[in-house]
């Protein structure tokens, strides 16, 4: 029998093939640094390698919130700055895992054929009752220009 070694006593091993592609997915994006091993291996460079990681990222994430009421996808650049973060700490990958989890329960919860059904009634329902108002206001005062064409 073929161990695949030619050292004598040793004994092959069988790998474990049960894990799930879950398990094997968080085993693979385990907690820490993603930094190189040569800037981890020197403190000096770790620490200034971490510093740079944290002021480009926050740079990314107050462009994101300058974003939110200007013109830009505000929240797609946050949590891109997030992402930056989450390369180097522990507390931003916690963040981005919970937030990844709660927005594919949303998702979920959104697809459900009772929740649609209920969304489309109340958006329909909105839909009617700012149309009758509209109309209210229309039959009472009639559509004035802001400006004055008369005059010109």
């Amino acid at each position: 029998m073929n161990t695949g070694s030619d050292d004598p006593g040793e004994v092959a091993v069988a790998s474990d093939e049960t894990e799930t592609d879950e398990v094997r997915s968080e085993q693979e994006r385990a907690l820490g640094s993603r930094a190189p091993e040569f800037v981890k291996a020197r403190r000096l460079l770790h620490v200034s390698w971490q510093v740079g990681i944290f002021i480009i990222g926050l740079a990314v994430v107050v462009a994101g919130i300058i974003m939110l009421p200007l013109p830009g996808p505000g929240w797609v650049v946050i949590f891109g700055g997030m992402a930056i973060w989450a390369t180097e700490f522990v507390w931003a990958q916690l963040v981005l895992r919970w937030t990844k989890r709660k927005v594919t329960e949303a998702a979920q919860r959104a697809l459900d054929p009772k929740v649609r059904r209920r969304n489309i009634i109340l958006t329909s329902i909105g839909l009617v009752i700012v149309a009758v108002l509209v109309g209210i206001y229309v039959w009472k005062f009639g559509i004035v220009m802001p400006w004055k064409i008369k005059d010109q």
